[in-house]
């Protein structure tokens, strides 16, 4: 296990120069590629890549068909206008095929690993002959995954997994001794506005991860809808995280005096420091009346809404 650089020992300005320093180190006169997903974890990787290796550095942005509305757009703009150019490649076919049917949550996140890493990656490194994936995997994720709580798309090592032996290339993560608030930290000292490194969490397989069931682009859009709601009337509220979950199972509900049998969503919000532990934040019933109507209203096909009040653990954060 990587040896944990606590909150209170960071110091941002010596470990962005010892970890520029190391990136520049192992890619030498070679070529990386940079995954970003424009999370807090991606973005901060980003930054510290792209001052290590400026032109070496190829940063892409994979559009899987899972991630939130406008996220490509809205990346590749704050990234343009930190000098950084992010290349969009589509890959929305590829990720729905291999999900097709899965309803397993291991199934699925080792259905987009797979993707992610050996087609999709596997090709873009193929093509442009870069040895290297620079990645934003934190000590959090290494946690759960070894621990079994829940296996994160982006740990391979500590799983006994050789990246260069399975994928066909080195995987550098800078990373792996924070947790999100350090990077958070981090993301600040390295000049990323608010917006990029203050954001909320969300995970690696996106929206796979709040979908129950058999995921789909209908189900994804759904999901996507009510999130776009639940992020607007709870950017204010100081917590930690905030999500919305589409169950797999059909509610009965009513519309206009006849029975409506239809879809249910789950909202998810928390309170916690390093998202290890986390309580339910005690939203006002105002709050969580508004965003059960105006999903009601205007998410087509769902006639249901419930709040989490369950802490982690036993719950987790994410649905899968």
């Amino acid at each position: 296990m990587p040896k944990e650089i606590t909150l209170k020992e960071l110091n941002t300005d010596l470990f962005i120069a010892e970890k520029v320093s190391e990136i520049k180190s192992i890619v030498g006169d070679g070529m990386a590629i940079n995954a970003l997903s424009g999370g807090v974890d991606s973005s901060v990787v980003t930054m510290l890549g792209h001052k290590a290796l400026g032109n070496q550095l190829r940063t892409v942005f994979v559009e899987n068909g899972l991630m939130r509305e406008g996220e490509a757009e809205q990346v590749v703009g704050f990234f343009k206008k930190l000098g950084v150019t992010v290349e969009v490649i589509d890959a929305r076919k590829e990720f729905f095929d291999a999900l097709k049917g899965i309803t397993n949550p291991e199934e699925k996140r080792e259905a987009i690993t797979q993707t992610f890493y050996r087609k999709v990656f596997g090709r873009i490194v193929k093509e442009s002959g870069a040895k290297y994936l620079l990645q934003g995997t934190i000590l959090t994720d290494i946690d759960e995954t070894v621990a079994g709580i829940k296996r994160q798309h982006n740990v391979f090592e500590q799983l006994g997994i050789d990246p260069l032996t399975t994928f066909g290339y080195k995987i550098i993560e800078p990373l792996v001794q924070l947790r999100k608030e350090g990077v958070r930290k981090t993301g600040k000292a390295l000049g990323l506005p608010a917006a990029l490194f203050d954001r909320i969490p969300f995970p690696g397989p996106a929206f796979a991860a709040r979908v129950i069931g058999a995921v789909t682009p209908e189900k994804v859009e759904t999901v996507r809808k009510a999130t776009v709601i639940v992020e607007r009337l709870l950017k204010n509220s100081g917590a930690f995280q905030y999500l919305a979950i589409l169950h797999e199972d059909r509610v009965t509900g009513m519309r206009d005096g006849k029975r409506d049998f239809g879809q249910q969503i789950e909202i998810r919000c928390w309170d916690s420091t390093d998202a290890r532990k986390a309580t339910p934040t005690r939203l006002s019933f105002d709050i969580l009346g508004k965003m059960g109507s105006e999903i009601v209203q205007n998410v087509p096909g769902v006639v249901s809404v419930t709040y989490n009040i369950t802490s982690k653990p036993p719950s987790t954060i994410e649905a899968i």
